[in-house]
């Protein structure tokens, strides 16, 4: 699919792009980004009881920028917000002293788009903007409308000044925000990339749906795309295996590598960040859409593209120079929260007058699929609580070097304590990066471990190519 072209006048490239601002990186030597995943954190950790936390956070003391994706609301529910009818999974909440914390942390930029943005409604997510705002954290993603949903935020540092675009693929449909139209005021919420899912079956199992289609009522007569079928909503179109494949909205898309190039064109550095769960938090490869679309936001003028949303690790690819991770898991899984929505008790047949909201939380983690385990869960699994922090330094404008730090979120520890990430020990950091060994092999990164960490280190020469190989070198 090409991106830039289309009848949309949103989606013409613009030939003058190099007048106005080059997509070059341009920050001082030395620049740094530590990046993360999901912060899914229900409570402030600094003051707290964890052990091995302040050696983690040791590693974004030198940092330039310090990213990760903020999966809840900071917000006093006994004044402010209130459980919506349609919540993202679960009413993500946070104390809030959460705000104070994330700035000891060392946070200083979030994204803000992702499936939990409205579980407290507009009153949540404006609090959590103020919550943010009022600790210098700067936040993309969430906006009263969707020009400043999607628009570039800003944080100055004394290398360079960094661009965040955030945007989500996974969300309900009641939080994605809009522009004014006419009298029409525009509407709070959410930057999303809309998809639509196609499910992937043979041939044979193609005919058979559409012998189904064909008996139902509202079945349309007349020339039929041979190669998809609808059945009662659902597409399905034929493939060489079963699974699942997507196709982006175009104008989203074009709005999104507008925003980069404009983000770009008024920074040194720009990050654009995705929260998506597509194909399945089950899977350990990104969808099919999504290494096209990584490399046009990197053409677009992108300088890292950061995933989020799956919960566990995907591949690494180096492209042009500048690093895509396709999910760099959870930072902090901290599931333990209150208050709770009376749906979500509904949802799970649990009784709020009975069930406390330790215990409804405690089914909403326990549901799915089995895992490689065998464990029940769909995020019972040893693979969401294992991740890393990802660190990548800059010489001359490009990127000289990604150090990837195994962590583990304490699975093993009772389910109030878990979820808070600590320096892994040395046999699980091996398999943590042998895993993301395996898993960025298809996008031509190699991975070599040494001593519990790995180092992509590039040549100033190659960091230039079109091509996505990359080398990792260990000990350095």
């Amino acid at each position: 699919m090409d991106y830039h072209k289309g009848s949309h006048p949103a989606n013409r490239w613009d030939g003058d792009f190099d007048r106005v601002g080059s997509i070059e990186t341009n920050v001082a030597d030395g620049f740094t980004m530590a990046a993360v995943g999901d912060l899914l954190l229900a409570r402030p950790v600094t003051k707290g009881q964890y052990s091995g936390l302040a050696d983690v956070l040791k590693i974004f003391h030198d940092a330039d920028v310090t990213f990760g994706n903020l999966e809840t609301n900071i917000l006093d529910a006994r004044s402010q917000g209130c459980p919506q009818a349609e919540y993202g999974g679960a009413y993500c909440i946070s104390a809030p002293e959460l705000g104070p914390d994330l700035k000891a942390m060392g946070f200083n930029m979030v994204s803000r788009a992702n499936n939990h943005t409205l579980d407290w409604g507009v009153e949540g997510m404006r609090e959590t903007s103020r919550a943010l705002e009022e600790n210098g954290i700067i936040h993309a993603g969430a906006g009263e409308n969707l020009a400043q949903a999607g628009a570039a935020r800003f944080w100055e540092t004394a290398r360079g000044r960094v661009a965040l675009v955030s945007f989500t693929t996974t969300f309900e449909p009641m939080s994605r925000a809009c522009d004014p139209a006419g009298e029409a005021p525009g509407r709070p919420g959410l930057n999303a990339l809309r998809l639509a899912k196609n499910v992937v079956v043979p041939a044979e199992m193609l005919e058979g749906l559409r012998r189904v289609r064909n008996a139902l009522p509202e079945s349309i007569a007349g020339v039929q795309d041979p190669s998809r079928v609808v059945v009662a909503g659902v597409a399905f179109k034929t493939g060489d295996k079963a699974g699942y494949s997507f196709e982006p909205n175009t104008r989203d898309v074009a709005r999104i590598l507008r925003n980069v190039r404009q983000g770009k064109q008024f920074s040194d550095f720009c990050i654009a960040t995705n929260h998506g769960h597509e194909p399945g938090e089950w899977s350990q490869e990104p969808p099919d859409y999504e290494q096209t679309f990584a490399r046009k936001l990197i053409d677009a003028g992108a300088d890292a593209y950061v995933v989020h949303g799956p919960h566990l690790l995907r591949g690494i690819e180096i492209y042009k120079g500048r690093p895509i991770f396709y999910s760099l898991g959870n930072f902090f899984c901290q599931d333990l929260r209150t208050p709770v929505g009376a749906d979500m008790f509904e949802s799970y047949g649990k009784d709020p007058r009975v069930d406390t909201d330790a215990e409804v939380t405690v089914d909403e983690v326990a549901k799915g699929y089995p895992t490689p385990e065998g464990l029940v869960g769909a995020q019972s699994d040893r693979v969401y609580y294992e991740s890393i922090v990802a660190v990548s330094r800059f010489e001359q404008n490009l990127l000289a070097e990604l150090r990837l730090y195994p962590i583990e979120l304490r699975r093993s520890n009772r389910f109030a304590n878990r979820g808070v990430p600590r320096l892994a020990p040395a046999p699980q950091a091996k398999a943590i990066l042998e895993r993301l060994q395996n898993l960025s092999k298809p996008f031509g990164t190699q991975i070599d471990i040494e001593n519990g960490v790995a180092l992509i280190l590039l040549r100033p020469n190659s960091a230039r190519a079109v091509s996505s190989e990359s080398r990792i070198t260990p000990g350095l």
